[in-house]
């Protein structure tokens, strides 16, 4: 798969395509409808699928300081978009002037004279141009204009539990925000994942008995209500990564009256390894408990103890169902 940054890189002569456009944070399961189906068009018409997107999220320039929670960075993205079959990612730098382009102007810029659209692909809530006054009729009007057709997928809808709403990428960091680590993977359609570097941290899991990887994640990562988790910790950029069972802490440490939040990983069963300095992952399985101040430390690493156990069985089991992330 073709990865470009800015127009520029588009190379020259690139033909027709089908294209769809969005932040597509998270790449859940209402995303993949869409880009699964401006896969399909341009297989049906012989042409490259093409996946535009935007760094940064528009909403910090449109209104700075408003990031959301990022559910997976672009160069994941990228990765899950080319497990759906894209041909190409163009991630376009959003800058102050680029979001004044009106509806039109972005269409014969962007979709026209570089994309070459023969099919645009979006869902229904898809808005556009300066101050979002483009809209899916907006684009199909420029369409008739400028040779292309629109196609309008409707996002899935969330069983009982989700009330029914549709997915998104707002509900998805709903339910990651509030621990719900099933339901966000439920809408992902696979584990909601943070990443990150391993640093050195107090230690404190060592002498317990329970080391782990300190993960200091990527900026504006969504990371997980603070508990206890089961999941699994893989080593990224590895020839063969393998996922790893892990009990995952998030918090400030309470019992040692921490401040700074921190997202940690204990490979259960695994001993000596050596992670400071590389790139890991740290998949979410299923909510354990909350953050907990203990009488003494003999409490707590009974309850880790404890903990351990369950995320392993949990993992396990996960593992036995075919569930193991992707790495």
């Amino acid at each position: 798969m073709q990865r470009w940054r800015g127009l520029e890189d588009i190379p020259e002569g690139w033909g027709r395509s089908v294209v769809t456009i969005g932040s597509y944070d998270g790449v859940h399961r209402g995303h993949q409808l869409i880009i699964g189906k401006a896969v399909e068009r341009a297989r049906d018409l012989g042409v490259p699928a093409v996946v535009v997107t935007f760094d940064p999220h528009p909403s910090e320039v449109v209104r700075p300081g408003s990031h959301p929670p990022l559910l997976a960075p672009h160069h994941r993205r990228a990765d899950l978009m080319a497990e759906v079959g894209v041909d190409a990612v163009l991630v376009l730098p959003f800058t102050q002037e680029f979001s004044q382009l009106s509806p039109a102007d972005f269409v014969v810029k962007v979709l026209v004279d570089k994309l070459h659209a023969r099919v645009v692909v979006e869902g229904p809530n898809f808005r556009f141009g300066h101050k979002a006054a483009g809209n899916v009729d907006t684009l199909a009007e420029l369409g008739a204009t400028y040779d292309y057709d629109v196609d309008v997928v409707d996002l899935f809808a969330r069983g009982e539990a989700g009330g029914g709403a549709p997915f998104s990428s707002t509900l998805t960091r709903t339910l990651v925000a509030e621990g719900d680590v099933t339901g966000a993977a439920e809408v992902l359609g696979r584990p909601h994942r943070v990443e990150g570097v391993v640093v050195r941290g107090a230690q404190r899991g060592r002498a317990l008995g329970f080391p782990t990887a300190n993960v200091e994640t990527l900026p504006h990562t969504a990371v997980p209500a603070d508990g206890v988790y089961a999941g699994w910790l893989t080593v990224l950029g590895e020839g063969a990564p393998e996922a790893k069972p892990a009990a995952v802490s998030v918090g400030t440490n309470p019992q040692f009256d921490g401040t700074e939040r921190t997202v940690e990983a204990y490979a259960i069963d695994r001993v000596g390894l050596e992670l400071y300095g590389l790139h890991v992952a740290v998949d979410f399985l299923a909510w354990i408990r909350g953050q907990e101040k203990f009488d003494s430390l003999g409490a707590l690493t009974d309850r880790m103890t404890e903990d351990v156990d369950l995320c392993r069985t949990l993992v396990a089991e996960a593992d036995a169902a075919g569930a193991t992330p992707r790495t």
